[in-house]
């Protein structure tokens, strides 16, 4: 049975999951029936942080352009540039066990493509979430719903994975910013063209 959290709750991931290794990150959302004259397409990404709250490189910045760590520890499974059909729309796996040592927490964060010039926010998105699955079977151990929180809004940081001593845990943000991936990139250092 999955625990749904609620924006702000925080949940041990691997502590009540000892043999967990290896998990899959789905997010999903649904577009309103809004026509803004373009398709939505909305972008996964994992920023995986170091103790001083940014990336230590651009490597560090998981997305359909870097879709794998060197490490092998996080991987996107590919863009969705639709968003159509149920369940995840794009999916990122993370190895628990390969995440590099200086990396204390990998923020996953739902950006809309080219929201300024379609004229998109999330507050067109709607039923977004995020869940996370045990690899090995299938299980869903922990599902957010983002609810309908958001009105201008272009990024949103959805959750994040973060070590506690030697387990992880996953906090339930859901947190919006305006200005879309580039805000998001300059938050955790990463310089954008």
């Amino acid at each position: 049975m999955a625990i749904n959290l609620q924006k702000g709750q925080k949940v041990d991931l691997t502590k009540g999951n000892p043999g967990l290794k290896s998990i899959m990150v789905g997010l999903g959302w649904d577009v309103n029936q809004f026509d803004s004259g373009a398709d939505f397409d909305l972008d996964a990404s994992a920023f995986m942080v170091a103790d001083s709250g940014k990336c230590p490189t651009d490597k560090e910045f998981i997305f359909y352009g870097n879709l794998a760590h060197s490490s092998e520890s996080v991987v996107h499974q590919g863009d969705n540039l639709t968003g159509e059909g149920e369940g995840d729309d794009e999916q990122i796996l993370v190895d628990l066990t390969k995440v590099p040592a200086n990396i204390s927490r990998i923020a996953f964060t739902v950006t809309i493509y080219d929201s300024e010039n379609r004229r998109q926010n999330f507050g067109q998105v709607s039923n977004a979430f995020i869940r996370i699955v045990d690899n090995s079977t299938g299980q869903e151990l922990i599902r957010y719903d983002l609810g309908e929180d958001f009105s201008i809004e272009t990024a949103v940081v959805v959750g994040e994975l973060y070590r506690n001593e030697a387990d992880w845990k996953f906090n339930a943000i859901g947190s919006g910013f305006q200005g879309g991936l580039a805000a998001l990139c300059a938050h955790y250092g990463i310089e954008v063209a």
